[in-house]
Order: C-alpha cells, then structure tokens, then sequence
C-alpha cells in the first residue's frame, strides 16, 4: 500500500493546481466540504501533499464545542509526501515521503526548563496550515509546513513502512508521554479503562515500560532494545507485571487481545472495580489510565485503585467540573496525573516505536474515507461503533470507508 501511493503521490507531484478541497470547520458541530485555495510557501517551508490524515479525539471535541474560532482547516496525524519545498530548504525535496508534528516547543522557555512543553508559548503555535487559522490542516489536500516544524518536526518515512502506519507517529508520542507520566513499575497492576485505538496502545506501552523496567531503568532498556521479544513475555510473568483492560464493547476487547493483552473485562457484563480486587487480593491496582473521554469515570477510576495508587487522566482534554472523592486524595493517598499533548525528547522513540513496526498499528484502522466523504468520517468518529476504530481520511488514497 505504502509504495503503490508514493508512486500515485509522485507522478502528481510536479503539478500543483491553484485549488483543493477540504473540510472546513464552520461552527459547532458544522464541517463543510469546501473549494479552496492551495497554501502558499515561503522560504524554509514545505509543501505537503497529503495521503492519509488520522481522525483525533482532540479535534472532534474543538468541532463540538466550538472552541475555536473559524473557519479552520484541522487534521494533525498527517502523513504524505513532500510536493514542493521553499527557498532554503536543504533536508528535504518533492517525491520525499514524511509524516510531520504540528506542534514543536522552543525548548528554552520557563515551562519547556521543567520539560512542561505543551504550556510553551511557542508550542501552542499550530506550524501546519491549510488555509485559515493555522489548525494543523490534514483534512485537505496540501499542508504547507512552516519553517520552524520542518527543521524540528518533519520526519522521512522509511521505504518499508505505510502511510497509514506512519500516520501514528504523533499519538504513540502522546501515549508515550502519558506512560513516562505515569511511570509503571515491573511488578504493578495497571488498568487502562477503554480499549479504542489510544487505549490499545496505551495499553501496550504499559506492559513495555514494565518490561523494561525489569533489572535497570526504562531509559537503559530503551537503549538496549527497540522491540519486545518471547524473553520480555516471560520476563513480565515472572515480575507480575499485569496489564488489565476493560471496555463496554467486546469487539474492541478482542482486538486488543490480538495484541497480547489478554487480562481483558467487559465492562457491560462486570463490575470492574471487582473485577480487579478479584485479581489483587482484595488491594486494587497501583496504578490506572483513563483513556475514555468525559468525566464519568473518573470516579471509577480511582475506585479501582488501592490506596496509595495514580490515575492517568489521558482523554479529559475539555475543560470543566468533576466529581470525585477527595478523601481518596488525602486519607488514601491516590493521585491524579494528568498528560497532554506531545513530548519533544520522546520523538526519537516514538519514531523508532512507529517505524520499526514495534507495534503493527495500522491493525488498529477500521475506516478509511477520502477527501469527499471526510464528513461523514467525521460524524463515524464523534459517534464510535463497536466495529469502529481508528478512522482516518486519505485525500492521496483510496478511501473506500470499509474495513481492510
């Protein structure tokens, strides 16, 4: 799939038109497909034609809640190849296949000196347009790339790897944040409430950070091994590491069990807080990770704990109230974390995660819609079935909005 779209991708990349369409953002809960005009680039900025384009929890909640001005153009997990390059530019040229981050911290500020990169100023500037508000710009058909994300954000796709499986570059990011937040030990018990495509791997990055953690420190283990092999497995039972998922749909649990996470509950049949006393002589896990939007769970969540335990709010990206018992903060000592976005120092694994095929990720893509048809992979995404995982537009591919 990969090489048959680099080559569609290349034969059109000499020939940029004055027009494209796009999903435009026009106001709540309103994406329109619209004519517009191809961004224009300067000096050490690229041009990207876009192949495949990922749908994100994040983007869904700004279109239902208006929280953005508009119009805007979003789409940030872009993969796609390089149509035209502006003056300056020496590490890339058209017919380069790449997948690019639209956001890249200046790394010297106060919040980026305490590695808190998502609160830098420079950060929070979007680098990827496709017209309008600069909103990362992937549910079009070109993205021009700004200067400062080409320098520091913009990486090659290697031959061998897809499109679609490069597209996950930026959340296995975010996931992996979220895991180095959260710090799982060799030994623990982590529960990952929500087993869509971010709680799979969410999931996954669990069992490898406690595998890694097994007789040294994750960053020397990182070092040492760019894959899990059988001896990790046996080094995970042997430890009692346990990574325990849970969901309401068992169509999601069984596709996670695919990827060895196999200490699955159904939520919609079980109780999951005794579920996981059940497997922890009566304590609750040490650690849990809420990878379902909303705050409902929150409580749950913490209920699964044993006292002394954390919790990883990873899906709670809307502000707003919630309740929760803060005697379990103070008398039972549990800990609520929080995670957001991505992490600069974190990308040269996520890259070797993504590229190497450490995780088989585009497994997790349940529908592929093109460019015409981003609507209604949009209305899919904000309303998930138990067959729906990871959706994602693809203006340079075939789009035909089935399951591979």
């Amino acid at each position: 799939m990969a090489m048959a779209g680099h080559l569609a991708l290349e034969e059109n990349a000499g020939t940029i038109p004055a027009n494209m369409q796009a999903a435009v953002y026009r106001g709540v809960n309103d994406v329109r497909l619209e004519t517009v005009p191809v961004p224009e680039i300067g000096a050490g900025e690229l041009l990207l034609w876009v192949h495949t384009c990922g749908i994100c929890g994040t983007d869904l909640k700004k279109i239902a809640t208006g929280s953005h001005s508009v119009p805007r153009i979003f789409g940030h997990e872009t993969a796609g190849v390089v149509a035209a390059v502006g003056k300056d530019v020496r590490e890339f040229r058209p017919g380069d296949r790449v997948v690019v981050f639209h956001h890249v911290p200046c790394r010297d500020c106060f919040y980026c000196r305490r590695k808190t990169f998502a609160q830098c100023e420079t950060y929070k500037r979007v680098g990827c347009t496709a017209g309008f508000e600069p909103s990362g710009g992937g549910f079009a058909e070109y993205v021009r790339v700004m200067d400062w994300i080409v320098r520091q954000g913009t990486v090659r796709i290697p031959d061998d790897v897809s499109f679609e499986q490069a597209c996950f570059l930026e959340p296995v990011n975010t996931c992996l944040k979220g895991i180095e937040r959260l710090a799982p030990q060799a030994g623990e018990t982590i529960v990952v409430i929500g087993q869509g495509p971010i709680g799979i791997i969410l999931s996954v990055l669990a069992k490898r950070a406690m595998v890694r953690n097994v007789g040294g420190s994750s960053s020397e283990h990182q070092a040492n091994s760019a894959t899990l092999t059988a001896a990790d497995s046996v080094s995970e039972d042997q430890n009692r590491s346990l990574v325990v998922t849970s969901d309401l749909y068992l169509q999601r649990l069984t596709i996670s069990t695919s990827y060895g996470l196999g200490n699955s509950i159904d939520a919609s049949r079980t109780d999951l807080v005794d579920a996981v006393r059940e497997l922890t002589e009566g304590r609750g896990a040490d650690a849990a990770i809420l990878a379902v939007g909303g705050n409902a769970l929150i409580r749950t969540a913490m209920d699964v704990l044993r006292p002394g335990g954390r919790v990883l709010l990873f899906a709670q990206t809307v502000h707003g109230e919630a309740t929760f018992d803060p005697g379990a903060v103070c008398v039972d000592e549990k800990t609520l974390l929080g995670s957001y976005s991505a992490s600069v120092e974190l990308q040269e694994d996520s890259v070797r995660f993504v590229m190497g095929r450490e995780m088989d990720l585009e497994r997790l893509i349940s529908h592929r819609f093109c460019l015409s048809r981003s609507v209604e992979a949009l209305n899919l995404a904000a309303h998930p079935q138990p067959d729906s995982m990871k959706i994602v537009i693809q203006p340079g591919g075939s789009g035909e909005g089935n399951r591979a």
